[in-house]
């Protein structure tokens, strides 16, 4: 891969992505592994912190078999330290009230060897831009867009500098605020949540066995604590804005004890992993208009964002990537890369997995979110009658997935 250049220019390519994170370069390299010429857009580097080893990144996925498919495939999973991935291989998940439903799903029941893997964001990045010094036929360039123009001859990205990047393809992959998106007048449906995902790592006094555990707790949002390697999790907590807010300003040991509630039994006390703070991010319901327009794909956050309860924002953005290499490899000879049918096969591909996942997280959370006893007694009933009927855990688990 050429180096990162800021200078002016002007740039002839195949595909031009414009993002910065881990869907951006994963789209990258599957392009590049195409045969495709690529130029990778991005802001300048940030400066560099403490590697990977110095501490737990707060920020983590649970990445599906989509995404082990696809990060395999492109010789990134790996690159990974594997030491820091931890394998999910249950789940357990608790309601509210005096008598809380429960859910249980294992990798056995679902006929898998894992759920999912819990993998940090520095050690997915980390591979990634590994991959992207190797690659062939990927150009990185660093600048801030102005502007795009599209016909159907192809698009022009213009830099601040001047510099322009002409494509057949402009994928955005540039995150919920998309740049890419609002240039192509795609309109949004935006529903804000009034939570804030709040994310902090824990060591345990007991082991986890790789259980993610669940708690819709109503009033209070919904807390997570997902498997980290060793006798660690990493917590995401859904959270009202208030709460959230009141959970960040008292600090790790305060939120290790406010967790004791849930996790006690199970875990044993839990003690901040440091110098890890406890950090927060707003959540809330995009839904774009479309995911294609002319001569331009969405991709990832840029394309759709959901509520984290089901850990799967980040595996939708590697299925977009999946299945829009897989469009445009599939086109016909005399069409080109961004030719109209051939995106709007990927936007169709996409649709029924998209709205599926938008769907769900959007439905349970307003289900698991309101106060009222009649609809706590229903919403525990269903999590029990649920957890008694295999055949529906086992489609269910096959969508969470990825195999459809």
């Amino acid at each position: 891969m050429n180096q990162p250049t800021s200078t002016k220019h002007h740039v002839q390519t195949a595909v031009c992505i414009v993002g910065n994170g881990a869907i951006a370069k994963a789209a990258a390299l599957a392009f590049a592994q195409a045969g495709q010429s690529v130029t990778l857009l991005g802001p300048p580097p940030a400066p560099k912190g403490e590697g990977p080893e110095a501490s737990w990144d707060v920020r983590v996925y649970a990445l599906n078999s989509t995404a082990h498919e696809l990060l395999s495939g492109l010789k990134v999973w790996g690159a990974m330290d594997q030491e820091r991935i931890a394998p999910v291989d249950a789940m357990v998940i608790k309601g509210d009230g005096e008598q809380p439903g429960h859910l249980n799903f294992d990798a056995y029941g679902a006929h898998t060897s894992t759920l999912a893997w819990i993998v940090e964001d520095r050690n997915l990045n980390g591979a990634l831009d590994a991959a992207l010094r190797f690659a062939q036929n990927v150009h990185l360039v660093t600048g801030r867009a102005v502007r795009l123009d599209a016909n159907e001859a192809g698009a022009t990205v213009h830099l601040e500098d001047g510099s322009a990047i002409k494509a057949s393809l402009v994928v955005g992959a540039d995150g919920a605020n998309s740049w890419v998106r609002s240039q192509s007048d795609i309109g949004l449906d935006y529903k804000p949540y009034g939570q804030k995902g709040v994310v902090a790592n824990f060591e345990t006094e007991l082991p986890h066995h790789g259980a993610a555990l669940q708690w819709f707790t109503c009033t209070r949002g919904i807390v997570a604590l997902l498997p980290l390697a060793g006798n660690r999790v990493s917590l995401v907590w859904s959270a009202p804005d208030m709460l959230a807010d009141q959970l960040c300003a008292e600090g790790a040991q305060a939120l290790a004890d406010r967790l004791a509630e849930f996790a006690a039994e199970k875990l044993g006390k839990l003690t901040p992993v440091q110098p890890e703070l406890v950090r927060a991010f707003p959540l809330s319901l995009m839904r774009p208009h479309a995911l294609v327009a002319q001569r331009v794909a969405l991709v990832g956050d840029a394309a759709h964002v959901v509520h984290p309860l089901a850990g799967h924002g980040m595996n939708l953005g590697f299925g977009d990537v999946r299945d829009l290499v897989a469009a445009v490899a599939g086109r016909e000879e005399h069409r080109s890369i961004g030719d109209d049918r051939v995106l709007a096969r990927y936007a169709r591909t996409r649709k029924e997995e998209v709205l599926l996942m938008q769907a769900t997280t959007d439905g349970l959370q307003r289900l698991f979110g309101a106060n009222l006893e009649p609809v706590r007694a229903v919403r525990n009933f269903g999590l029990n009658l649920l957890d008694k009927l295999p055949m529906v855990k086992r489609q269910l688990m096959a969508h969470a997935l990825g195999r459809h």
